[in-house]
């Protein structure tokens, strides 16, 4: 239950407003007109069921069932609440159907069945095969649970898998993994003691000896104490697995010298004086909820060394089905397995230890401000909410299915499948993907202005690991080093990039010469310039590029966009090289939107505004796509005079001098620009077909105004600002930016000068 009151009433208004519960069903398919209706209902739908009769296969291409799991519960046994019964437990089953869409992109359905028989539940649930792609079994009373998920496995062709048991064992399994590895010791030569002799206790003991540990040293308890050869009370076939020939009776009695203490019971079970007893180096996984067996604090205070894991999300390493249940169905379903067996729940414990081992990614740390996620003693397994979990343990799942006879569908190339995964929670992969292709044709060298932020040294180290591309970072290398280490990342300072440190570098007097003598004649004196070149990053970046020690700059993860543009206009602006233009791409849910420009020019003329279109043009093909331009503005088609749609109709005017490559219309209305047939009744003539998908304002206020609601109101995901007219010499982004997006820059800085355009 919750531990404040304020916490309570906030959790029943989430669930009561702004409308009651947590799921709700939208259609995939439009339903606007009679031709919809005919192809999703009568006669249209007979094809699909037809198609399906004649091979049930088909069942996955043309209805949702391939991508759709039932949360199964009789609300025997919810979380700490008990048996609640299944009305009640409705509110936790769509929490857990909103999980699996969060996480892995699932359809879910939560089924509350009010059957207490176990075998009559079994047989409603072999009912729904036809429905779904897989059943989650949840929240089952043990012995019950077992009757349950053995008959559904026996009789179902689909993957049953009862979270409670395997989940909670898969990430137990990981967790263990990696906190032996921390201590030092091994899965074979371990003891163990567990407390709980329920479903999850007795699935992770079995995990446990899957991953090498011997039976005859697992040593389990339950509220009656040790399990023992030849105990007659509260005994079934699934604790008689791990019964021992003893005389010894309590948990005291059998805590001495234990490795790992594996607790699923109740609050306060494991004593301080019983930790004491235990080896060096403790392992105590400490499970119930709310109150752990026994409290982190209580434990370090006999065992400062013992490495502990809760089930709270209050204290370090939460061991939580989350990491677990949606990657290890996303795998098997994207296979077709029809079944979850040992080989893919091995390869999930794999898949998530192996995520904490490596360096953190920049969302989780984002979304667990201020937590310490360097894996170790503290961080023994990964957060939910690391977006990378997908690709890598549903990758692993599908592999396992594949490798043990059970998948209907194998994937033939497994990379691009693991690469399609994380498109699904990185929207921005798929159309930085030709970037990307585009910039690893050369190695080019990215100097990050801000050297010192967060995200810039998460983003140098994605670039090392992910790119070609050299990061040079201008920042004080004591600062870089200890914030590196802070964050968990494996980047040094002097041995995987370069540094240039502003307070004493080598090439100080080289800088500031160079400096001066572009800005000689522009007010700037040596003592100046020396005082820039000391204090001002943006422009020894622009200098480091002037220089030819740089191809390209990144800067403006803080600081105000036009005060960084005067350094690169200052440096860099010679020759055919000068700022024209910011061009921003935001993703959407229903597709990329390009706008510009939303930074440069405050008030464009119409020769500025042609110079604009005819970049953002260039720079639209670099995604792949091919460019549809709509010059927006409050006139549209020449019904008002004066205004922005003057200057509009100029810059068309001056764009039709010449033949173009890419097709562009205007001045118009937003909306005239986004929906095609309202265009065509307001314009025939028009030139545009279909929505447009860049649009050019005639003024910055309205374009950073569109870019800014779709990010705040659309979830849209900006990449870019794009500095257009540079050739790839300096780009300035915003203080918004993630590290994520400093990557998606690094790629577009990286694009050697012959795909740039």
């Amino acid at each position: 239950m919750s531990d404040t009151p304020s916490l309570r009433q906030a959790a029943l208004e989430y669930h009561e407003f702004p409308k009651p519960g947590k799921l709700e069903i939208k259609a995939t398919k439009p339903m606007a007109n009679g031709r919809d209706l005919a192809r999703a209902y009568s006669p249209g739908v007979a094809e699909a069921s037809l198609e399906i009769k004649a091979d049930a296969a088909n069942a996955e291409r043309y209805t949702a069932r391939g991508n759709l799991v039932a949360v199964v519960s009789n609300g025997t046994a919810v979380l700490g609440l008990g048996n609640i019964g299944a009305l009640a437990s409705k509110p936790v089953m769509e929490g857990k159907a909103v999980l699996f869409k969060k996480f892995a992109g699932i359809d879910c359905f939560d089924i509350e069945v009010d059957q207490p028989d176990p075998e009559k539940l079994a047989d409603i649930v072999c009912a729904l095969e036809p429905t779904f792609g897989a059943i989650n079994l949840e929240d089952i009373k043990a012995p019950d649970c077992f009757i349950v998920e053995k008959l559904c496995r026996e009789r179902m062709n689909i993957p049953v898998f009862h979270d409670d048991q395997h989940g909670t064992a898969i990430v137990v399994g990981a967790a263990a993994k990696n906190a032996l590895h921390v201590a030092g010791k091994s899965f074979a030569d371990i003891k163990v003691v567990s407390t709980g002799g329920g479903a999850a206790g007795i699935a992770c003991l079995t995990m446990l000896v899957k991953l090498g540990v011997k039976r005859e040293n697992i040593w389990l308890c339950d509220i009656h104490g040790l399990v023992y050869e030849g105990r007659a009370e509260d005994m079934n076939p699934h604790k008689s697995q791990f019964e021992q020939k003893s005389d010894l009776r309590t948990l005291d009695d059998v805590i001495g010298g234990a490795d790992l203490f594996l607790g699923l019971s109740g609050p306060n079970v494991l004593k301080p004086d019983m930790v004491r007893k235990m080896a060096s180096r403790p392992i105590i996984f400490a499970l119930a909820n709310p109150t752990p067996e026994i409290l982190p604090e209580d434990a370090r205070a006999v065992a400062p060394d013992a490495i502990i894991a809760t089930g709270r999300s209050d204290f370090p390493n939460q061991v939580n089905n989350v990491l677990c249940f949606p990657f290890i169905f996303r795998g098997a379903l994207d296979v077709g397995a029809t079944e979850i067996n040992d080989a893919m729940q091995i390869a999930c414990v794999d898949g998530i230890a192996e995520m904490a081992r490596a360096t953190t990614s920049a969302e989780a740390a984002a979304a667990y401000k201020g937590e310490q996620l360097t894996f170790g003693p503290e961080y023994l397994i990964p957060k939910p909410f690391d977006p990378r979990l997908v690709g890598v343990v549903s990758s692993a799942v599908a592999k396992a299915a594949m490798e043990s006879g059970v998948a209907k569908r194998p994937i033939e190339d497994l990379e691009s499948y693991k690469e399609k995964l994380n498109q699904t929670v990185f929207k921005s992969a798929l159309l930085m993907r030709p970037v990307f292709e585009a910039a690893a044709v050369a190695s080019r060298r990215i100097v990050f202005a801000e050297g010192e932020d967060e995200r810039v040294l998460r983003a140098a180290q994605a670039i090392l690991e992910e790119t070609t591309e050299t990061p040079i970072l201008i920042g004080r290398p004591d600062v870089i080093e200890t914030r590196c280490e802070k964050l968990g990342l494996t980047i040094r300072p002097g041995k995987d990039c370069q540094i240039v440190n502003p307070e004493n570098d080598p090439r100080y007097y080289d800088y500031w010469t160079s400096y001066h003598q572009i800005m000689q004649r522009r007010g700037v004196t040596p003592d100046l310039a020396k005082a820039i070149m000391r204090t001002n990053t943006t422009a020894i970046g622009a200098i480091m590029v002037y220089r030819g020690e740089a191809d390209s700059m990144i800067c403006g993860t803080f600081g105000e966009y036009r005060w960084h543009l005067n350094y690169v206009e200052q440096v860099l602006d010679e020759g055919n090289l000068r700022p024209h233009g910011a061009l921003s791409l935001m993703i959407l849910e229903d597709g990329p939107l390009f706008i510009a420009d939303t930074h440069v020019r405050q008030l464009p003329s119409p020769e500025e505004l042609a110079e604009t279109t005819i970049g953002a043009a260039r720079h639209v093909r670099r995604f792949g796509i091919e460019p549809k331009i709509a010059f927006c503005s409050q006139s549209q088609f020449g019904n008002q005079a004066e205004g922005s749609g003057k200057r509009l109709r100029a810059a068309l005017e001056i764009l039709d001098r010449q033949p173009r490559d890419f097709v562009y219309e205007g001045e118009m209305n937003l909306d005239a620009a986004l929906d095609a047939e309202l265009r065509a009744r307001i314009f025939p003539a028009s030139r545009l077909e279909g929505a447009a998908n860049v649009l050019i304002f005639a003024h910055a206020d309205a374009a950073s105004g569109v870019r800014n609601i779709l990010k705040m109101k659309a979830d849209g995901i900006e990449v870019g600002p794009i500095l257009m007219g540079m050739g790839n010499k300096a780009h300035i982004v915003t203080p918004s930016i993630t590290a994520r997006g400093l990557l998606n820059m690094a790629a577009i800085a990286g694009t050697p000068v012959a795909h740039y355009g």
